[in-house]
This record gives C-alpha cells, structure tokens and sequence, in this order.
C-alpha cells in the first residue's frame, strides 16, 4: 500500500504500522451515520452497537431518512436508551439536513474543511465528531483529529511530547502530522490501534 510506505518515513511512527491494511471508504447515508456517532458518544462499543439496532428496529431494521427520524417522538427515542440531550441532538442532525438539503452527494463535493464548517452548525454537533464522519463515512484519507484523546496519549508516548501546555501540545501534535500528509486518516487509524494494543 502507498500509504504505508510514506509513513514509514516518520521513524517513529513506523514503530506503530502493523501487518494490518486499513481501508479508507465511502459508506452511504452519511446523515444516518452523523446520528449513529452522536448515539455512540461516551458509550462502549458494545453499548454503542445495541443502542443503535434498537433505533434501527423503530424502523423495521431498515436506515431511516431524516423525515423518518424527525416524526419518530421523543418518547419513543427516549425508550431505546437514549439520554434527552441525545434525543435533541438527534432531531436537531434530522431537522438540519432536511432544511440544508444535505445528501452523500453535496457532502462529498465539499473539502473536509467546508464538511466540517457545515455540520459543527448543528447544535450537539462538535469538530471531532464530523472528523470521525470525515474518515469512517466519507472515506477522507488526510484527517488529523488532534483533540482525540487516544491520538493525543498516542503521541505524547511515542513522541515524547510534553502534555502540560495543551495548546503547545496541539500545536507539535500538528506540526508532526504535516509529515503524513496526504494520509493522515490512516496515521491515526495506526495510533489508535497502537494505543489500544
């Protein structure tokens, strides 16, 4: 993979690339998928997963269009173990793409930038969460998420970064993902892997 070898140049990043091949691809309904993060937030994996096939039972197991998830009551949302910020959070995604005639096509014909000045308009809706929606549903390969806390404890270990100053701390974060430019998605998906194992 081209990636692979272009991150190899950063020394101490080649530490972290595995045998594993990630891919960076496209998944429909990217406004379902802006929910889907929102419902996961601070939950398990696990949690995050039983969470979300009850919403999509609401549904019959089918993924709900907006319309669909802006006429399903709060109540009902509520039921499937969702906390009431979530709920408004949820409605407020559906509302907004409705209003803004959101579609995978128009998302996909901006640049990361403009995705995530869009999206971060959205009220419950932060920077880190559309960077996520930019590498796991868009398929954006050069996203850095510097406030990830993983990425964040990542870096410090493998660069011996110093954590004190957050702000300075960012800053080298950046300076040092500039070297893995055009692929920094995949740099991160290295890290958190890293950091996990």
């Amino acid at each position: 993979m081209s990636y692979l070898l272009h991150l190899k140049k950063d020394k101490k990043l080649a530490k972290c690339l595995g045998e594993e091949i990630h891919e960076v691809r496209f998944h429909k309904n990217i406004a379902l998928r802006l929910m889907a993060s929102i419902m996961s937030q601070q939950l398990s994996t696990k949690v995050a997963r039983v969470i979300y096939k009850r919403f999509l039972d609401l549904y019959n197991g089918k993924e709900p269009k907006p319309q669909q998830v802006l006429n399903t009551s709060f109540e009902a949302l509520r039921n499937i173990g969702l906390s009431n910020a979530k709920v408004n959070y949820i409605h407020n995604v559906a509302k907004f793409c409705i209003e803004h005639k959101i579609t995978d096509k128009k998302l996909q014909q901006l640049s990361d930038e403009e995705v995530i000045d869009l999206l971060t308009q959205i009220k419950g809706v932060g920077k880190w969460t559309v960077e996520m929606l930019l590498m796991f549903s868009l398929g954006r390969e050069n996203v850095f998420a510097v406030d990830d806390l993983g990425i964040q404890h990542a870096m410090i270990e493998l660069y011996n970064l110093d954590a004190k100053n957050k702000k300075l701390l960012k800053e080298n974060m950046i300076k040092i993902a500039e070297k893995w430019s055009p692929y920094k998605t995949y740099a991160c998906l290295y890290l958190w892997q890293w950091k996990d194992s």
